[in-house]
């Protein structure tokens, strides 16, 4: 019972953080306006870590990969400590393990990244058609727009109804279910 409130905590807590890490990396890939308040309340939350993190990692091709790396090393960490508290032995290969909880923490980041994609599409629909003025319309278009343009150019509307987001949601569910295998198949290197 404190095992499973422990994870749970460590998982909302922990994990939000991670979310607004992996958030501020895609904002800074996808170009994201800065001056809005979601965005500055990502960098308010995660600016403590991210600058000195910037000194010893540095940025590729105009990616802030300090960003996801601390994103990932704290997947990392919370997978880590989930399977300690649920009292799994891993033995003497401390580098195998290792090993395995980096690669949980890639899927984990994966998965989250899919959540994200999907959340943010299907919010964007929804507001399309309830308030399409919404102060969050432009930070989700430019969002979602590199994924949904793949689809749009693909797939043209059909009496002006726009079924990118669909075909997006599709795909999002298909690869969620890839991860989901892939994590079952990570997770019995371990076993």
């Amino acid at each position: 019972m404190t095992s499973q409130i422990l994870i749970f905590l460590l998982d909302a807590i922990l994990g939000l953080f991670s979310l607004a890490l992996l958030l501020r990396f895609y904002f800074q890939l996808l170009r994201v306006p800065f001056n809005h308040s979601v965005s500055q309340f990502l960098i308010a939350v995660t600016d403590f870590i991210v600058r000195p993190a910037r000194r010893v990692i540095p940025g590729w091709s105009g990616m802030d990969l300090s960003t996801l790396v601390l994103a990932w090393l704290v997947e990392t960490f919370i997978v880590t400590v989930v399977f300690t508290l649920q009292g799994y032995n891993f033995g003497t290969n401390y580098g195998g393990v290792a090993g395995v909880m980096g690669l949980l923490g890639i899927v984990e980041i994966i998965k989250m990244t899919l959540y994200i994609g999907l959340i943010t599409i299907i919010v964007q629909a929804v507001l399309s058609w309830v308030n399409p003025h919404s102060p969050l319309t432009p930070l989700l278009n430019s969002f979602t727009y590199p994924f949904l343009s793949i689809f749009r150019r693909i797939i043209p509307p059909i009496a002006n109804v726009d079924l990118s987001p669909l075909f997006a949601l599709i795909l999002i569910q298909l690869l969620l279910m890839i991860v989901a295998g892939v994590h079952i198949e990570v997770t019995s290197m371990l076993f």
